[in-house]
């Protein structure tokens, strides 16, 4: 293909080259450095001048550097006379942001130097307790008490028998102010007494440890949607490829053409092919928010669906935890079926859990998790469990993006999930070493981003790949 340039960053080599593989062309040479002070450098060998420029980077590894790398080679290929330049990154970085911000040593995340060997796959996040009508009460005391010069409240007694109707003389008596009151009140300063309507505000409440109040709310979390893709756009951007965004919403930040390709034909397929009786399977999502993209699928194979909610907060007592696979029994009430976590412990040291509600009927099925990013793998190998507490046989787990940060894969290893499929959007290698092939499998997503190059290359539509894939 005439005008055609293909140029790589440091994040995914070998996707980069295996896409100029499948386009039949040389990839193009960029010579990426960087000073003692860990300054980015870039050089583009080959000639750029008005030809239809592609970078491929995904946001893995050092996302803050591979992100700065693809701005400067936006920037350089503008520079350098390059007719568009379109940004392709098979995993879009910044595209989700976690609701705590991280801190191991507050929240338990886990770290790369941190490996255990057991652990509990229970939802336990802290719970935020709304204010009561105690607090109303207590809020409102307290500021009375903040006025040791208040008026006497008055008494609505009729007073009938004295005849004085709804004041008794001796209260009349106690309101009027003395000589020496009288002469203080005129020295004194006039302050507006504050009549409290709200009683938030006698009880300003603390912010833990996790940005957040007893309301809920978190503070001090930016939103950096908006600032990715002025960055982009204002590097020189003309276009974007990206693949299965967290939000779809994203897209709305961007004033250039923004293509979110779908790894759902790729993932469809393989249910197809390597699942046996994938029609009594069950497609079931881990969390509420990814219901949508399972539901499609589901609907597409004609599978049934199951979804595994957060229901609500339970006070129940912290025990041992319990990191066993096998299944219990499944409990008598079809309506609500909940987290085996809220239940088997004693009485002391209650603590605030996540109940987890499994909406669906799994028992002596095949489960397939779809999801569209696994991170810490917190999620999904919750879900994992859950379902084998109730019955689940086998435990796919299909997801898009496998970044599988910190010791995430000592978690999968050591979870009720029989087998793990992601794409090679990331890197994977390092994970197929650990994990193996029995357990993980990779599926290569460079024919569907190859083929959508070439037809905005050659102008022909892109919507195909949507529901059909490469």
């Amino acid at each position: 293909m005439r005008d055609l340039v293909v140029l790589g960053g440091s994040s995914h080599p070998q996707l980069t080259r295996t896409i100029c593989r499948n386009l039949t062309i040389e990839q193009g040479v960029v010579t990426s450095t960087k000073f003692s002070n860990g300054e980015t450098s870039i050089e583009v060998q080959d000639s750029v001048r008005e030809k239809d420029v592609f970078i491929v980077q995904s946001g893995c590894g050092d996302v803050n550097d591979n992100f700065i790398e693809l701005l400067i080679m936006i920037a350089a290929c503008k520079t350098a006379s390059a007719r568009r330049v379109t940004a392709v990154l098979p995993l879009f970085p910044y595209s989700r942001q976690p609701d705590v911000p991280h801190a191991a040593s507050l929240t338990g995340a886990p770290s790369l130097a941190t490996k255990k060997d057991h652990y509990t796959f229970d939802s336990a996040p802290g719970t935020p307790r709304p204010l009561s009508r105690n607090d109303t009460l207590t809020g409102i005391a307290s500021e009375n008490d903040s006025y040791p010069n208040a008026p006497p409240t008055l008494s609505l007694n009729t007073g009938a028998s004295n005849g004085l109707g709804l004041l008794g003389k001796a209260t009349i008596n106690n309101m009027r102010p003395t000589a020496i009151e009288r002469s203080q009140s005129a020295n004194r300063i006039f302050t507006p007494r504050s009549i409290v309507t709200n009683s938030a505000s006698t009880n300003i409440p603390t912010v833990d440890a996790y940005g957040k109040t007893e309301s809920g709310y978190k503070q001090w979390i930016a939103q950096n949607g908006t600032l990715i893709a002025n960055l982009l756009m204002t590097a020189g951007a003309d276009r974007l490829i990206t693949m299965d965004l967290h939000d779809p919403q994203f897209q709305g930040f961007f004033n250039i053409p923004v293509d979110n390709l779908y790894s759902r034909p790729l993932l469809k397929h393989y249910i197809l092919d390597y699942i046996p009786n994938y029609q009594e399977c069950v497609i079931v999502s881990p969390d509420s928010g990814g219901a949508k993209r399972a539901i499609a699928v589901a609907d597409s194979l004609g599978c049934s669906f199951a979804l595994i909610h957060k229901e609500r907060r339970a006070k129940v007592a912290k025990a041992p935890p319990s990191t066993n696979a096998t299944s219990t029994p499944m409990t008598t009430n079809p309506n609500a079926i909940l987290s085996s976590s809220v239940a088997g412990f004693n009485s002391a040291n209650p603590s605030m859990i996540a109940t987890t509600m499994l909406v669906g009927d799994v028992k002596d099925k095949v489960c397939v998790l779809i999801d569209d990013l696994v991170d810490t793998s917190y999620t999904i190998t919750r879900a994992a469990k859950l379902l084998k507490d109730q019955g689940a046989t086998y435990v796919y787990a299909l997801v898009t993006h496998g970044v599988f940060s910190g010791d995430a894969i000592n978690r999968v290893n050591k979870s009720a999930i029989d087998k793990v499929i992601t794409t090679n959007s990331v890197p994977q290698i390092e994970r197929m070493r650990l994990l193996g092939s029995d357990k993980f499998e990779v599926l290569d997503v460079s024919r569907i981003l190859a083929e959508s190059i070439r037809r905005i290359h050659n102008g022909e539509s892109v919507s195909m790949l949507f529901d059909h894939g490469w």
